[in-house]
């Protein structure tokens, strides 16, 4: 078996056991997931332990734009004054509950970093952004060292500067 994280593909992962403990999340990867893809809404990144195609984790990313005055004064100092600056959006980051403590949500977390970055070589980005339902998720990205927003705690961002592998 080998845990490989690759693009969802809804015709080869299974996702109807996905079960992560909060029903937005399971909802999504379950019945929302396929939709966004095609739309072009998200990019839906899986984590499977091959050859089985369970989804034992995932993540989304998607285009997103800052406000300027919501970035701390040392950030924003150093970038032009347009009033929207782009960014990456981390929208939702899942790992099922018969896979937590395995170490599979901070697999996921550099995966989506990786992604993020190679990403801003052809499409400017300057932060990735993390929404997160809950004071226990706020803490697991704080951790990684993501800063959170002035004016929404539950909203945390990492320069891409910052990320180096």
């Amino acid at each position: 078996m080998t845990l490989k994280s690759e693009l969802f593909d809804k015709r080869r992962h299974i996702r109807s056991g996905f079960c992560c403990g909060n029903d937005s999340l399971d909802n999504y990867i379950r019945k929302q997931a396929s939709q966004d893809l095609e739309r072009k809404i998200s990019t839906v990144f899986i984590l499977v332990d091959e050859p089985d195609f369970h989804v034992l984790a995932y993540y989304t990313l998607s285009s997103y734009t800052v406000n300027i005055t919501d970035l701390d004064e040392d950030m924003a100092k150093r970038l032009p004054r347009y009033p929207r600056l782009p960014a990456t959006l981390l929208g939702r980051l899942a790992v099922d509950n018969r896979h937590k403590g395995k170490g599979y949500g901070e697999l996921m977390l550099v995966d989506a970093l990786i992604n993020s970055l190679n990403a801003s070589i052809q499409v400017a980005s300057l932060a990735v952004i993390a929404e997160t339902l809950d004071d226990k998720a706020v803490s697991f990205y704080i951790k990684y060292g993501f800063r959170q927003f002035k004016h929404e705690p539950r909203k945390l961002y990492l320069p891409m500067k910052s990320i180096v592998f």
